[in-house]
């Protein structure tokens, strides 16, 4: 059995801790700012794959999540409106992550980058769009 890394080590830990004082609503900062303190600069999602990357002070970490499809598929075009609901969805509690992944997908998102240090996620279409969406500063009471 391989050790795990330190960088691992400590993404996962934060991930838990996170997840276990977020709130339903409006969680993402609280995940955000938990990653931020934990050493976290950036997250980097990619679509459909859903490939996560964060870049740690312990170095970068890439998780292999299920992809969103199997086998080739057209790219849906990028659809501010429907990335935004989808957003909106999930930040009322709405619709879970992987409800979020799939409508971000279906809006033509092909990634998006967490800049957890400006307090900002940049989504991507495949044409060079591009929606930035900041989130607010939030204080984690330990």
């Amino acid at each position: 059995m391989t050790d795990i890394s330190k960088a691992v080590a400590n993404l996962q830990a934060a991930q838990q801790r996170a997840m276990a004082i977020r709130p339903k609503v409006g969680g993402f900062p609280y995940l955000a700012e938990t990653l931020r303190s934990a050493g976290v600069s950036k997250s980097t999602w990619s679509l459909p794959s859903c490939e996560s990357r964060y870049d740690t002070l312990e170095g970068p970490v890439v998780i292999q999540g299920t992809s969103l499809i199997s086998g080739a598929a057209d790219v849906p075009r990028f659809d501010q409106d429907a990335l935004i609901a989808a957003i909106r969805r999930d930040q009322s509690g709405d619709a879970d992550f992987p409800e979020f992944l799939a409508s971000a997908w279906r809006a033509g998102v092909i990634g998006w980058e967490v800049d957890l240090n400006e307090r900002t996620v940049t989504y991507y279409g495949c044409g060079d769009e591009e929606y930035v969406e900041r989130y607010p500063a939030v204080e984690i009471v330990s």
